[in-house]
C-alpha cells in the first residue's frame, strides 16, 4: 500500500514520473510559442489529467472484479475507462474556457491533459520498483514508458483534440458526432496498444512501438497544418 512507502520515495517516484513528461509538455508549448496559451490554463489542464487518474482508478479495480485478467475484455474496458476520464475531465475543467477559442486551442489542451494523466501514472509504476530499491529498474522502466505509453496517450487524446477541432463551428449534434468518434478511435489505439505490449514473450513490442511512433507522426503532420491556417492571416511576428 501506498501508506506504507517513505514520503522520500514517493516524492522521487514523482519527480521521476513527472520531469519527463515535463520535455514533451515543453516541446509542445514550444511548438505555439508564437501564440502560447496562458500558463494558468496549462497547469489546469495538466492537473485535470493528474484527476482522470485518480477518477479512473476506482472504474479499474471495480471492472477486474469480473473481467478475466489479460483478457481482451479488460484491455478494451480499461482503455475506454481512461480515455474516457480524460475526456470528461478536460470537458468540465478546461474545454469552456474562454481562454479556448481556436481548433488549434482544443489539441493542445487535449494533449495537455494526456501528459498530466501519464506523469501521475507513471509515477505510479515507479513507486514499486523504488520502493524496493530496484533504481536502475524503475528507470529503466520509465524510459520506455517515455517512448511508448506516454507517447500513446498523447496520441489518443490528440485523436480527440481533432475531432473536436473538425467540429469547432457545427452545431451541437455534429461536434457530438466527431467527439464520439474521436473517442472511439483513442479507445481503439490504446486498446491494439496494449494488446501488443503484453503479448508473450514480447514479441509485438516492437509493432506496438511502430504504432504509436506512426500515428504520433500523423499527429505532427496535422498539427503543423492547423497553425499554418491559424496564422496564415496574420502579419508576421503578430498573434
Amino acid at each position: 500500500m501506498i501508506e506504507s512507502i517513505p514520503l522520500e520515495t514517493i516524492g522521487f517516484a514523482f519527480l521521476g514520473g513527472v520531469l519527463p513528461v515535463w520535455l514533451w509538455l515543453h516541446f509542445l508549448l514550444k511548438e505555439d510559442a508564437r501564440c502560447p496559451e496562458p500558463r494558468s490554463m496549462i497547469i489546469v489542464a495538466f492537473v485535470a489529467g493528474m484527476l482522470s487518474v485518480v477518477a479512473s482508478l476506482p472504474l479499474e479495480t471495480w471492472v477486474a472484479s469480473f473481467l478475466p485478467s489479460g483478457s481482451l475484455a479488460i484491455i478494451i474496458a480499461w482503455s475506454a475507462i481512461e480515455e474516457s476520464m480524460k475526456y470528461l475531465l478536460a470537458a468540465l475543467l478546461v474545454l469552456w474556457r474562454r481562454a479556448v477559442n481556436e481548433t488549434v486551442d482544443l489539441v493542445i489542451y487535449m494533449i495537455t491533459v494526456a501528459l498530466g494523466f501519464a506523469a501521475l501514472e507513471n509515477t505510479l509504476f515507479l513507486l514499486g520498483p523504488f520502493a524496493e530499491g530496484r533504481i536502475l529498474d524503475g528507470l529503466a522502466l520509465n524510459n520506455l514508458r517515455f517512448v511508448g505509453a506516454t507517447l500513446l496517450h498523447v496520441v489518443a487524446s490528440a485523436m480527440i483534440g481533432f475531432a473536436l477541432a473538425a467540429a469547432y463551428v457545427r452545431g451541437r449534434s455534429v461536434r457530438l458526432l466527431f467527439v464520439s468518434v474521436g473517442l472511439i478511435l483513442a479507445i481503439a489505439l490504446h486498446a491494439l496498444f496494449n494488446f501488443l505490449i503484453i503479448a508473450p514473450d514480447g514479441s509485438q513490442t516492437l509493432t506496438a512501438f511502430f504504432l504509436v511512433w506512426t500515428g504520433a507522426i500523423v499527429f505532427f503532420a496535422l498539427f503543423e497544418i492547423l497553425k499554418y491556417f491559424r496564422y496564415r492571416h496574420l502579419p508576421k511576428n503578430t498573434c
